[in-house]
């Protein structure tokens, strides 16, 4: 069996969120559909994003929707992004942390490689990670 896996962020607010990524990670967003272009859609809810792809960090994809309900986060889940580069790396711990909470420092770890892990203000968890050498 081969898939693509993508993650798809139910969010209060996608565009906010899509926005802060696009600027903490270097990113864009390539295509967005509302609740609008739906018949029948209720008039509060025709701004609402029903799907938004986006790229982030040098190509990877990454999806947001609108949600009509509460969003909660889970400690289960985290998105890991892997670097070549210790400055790209720190960078973005810094940027993705703004807002947000650092759960662990971005620092050398005993395995070699630079490791960190930040929670952004939207609730999502990253592991940063930049390989030794």
């Amino acid at each position: 069996m081969k898939a693509n896996l993508t993650p798809f962020i139910s969010s209060q607010d996608a565009r906010s969120q899509a926005e802060f990524y696009s600027h903490a990670l270097g990113g864009e967003i390539q295509s967005t559909i509302t609740f609008g272009e739906i018949p029948g859609t209720p008039e509060e809810n025709k701004d609402k994003v029903m799907y938004m792809a986006m790229t982030v960090a040098g190509g990877n994809d990454l999806f947001l929707s609108d949600s009509f309900g509460p969003v909660s986060t889970s400690d289960g889940i985290a998105f890991a992004l892997s670097f070549d580069d210790e400055a790209e790396a720190r960078e973005a711990y810094a940027n993705l942390g703004k807002g947000g909470t650092d759960k662990y420092p971005f620092v050398m770890q005993p395995w070699g490689a630079y490791y960190g892990e930040v929670v952004d203000k939207f609730g999502i968890t990253w592991q940063i990670v930049k390989q030794g050498k």
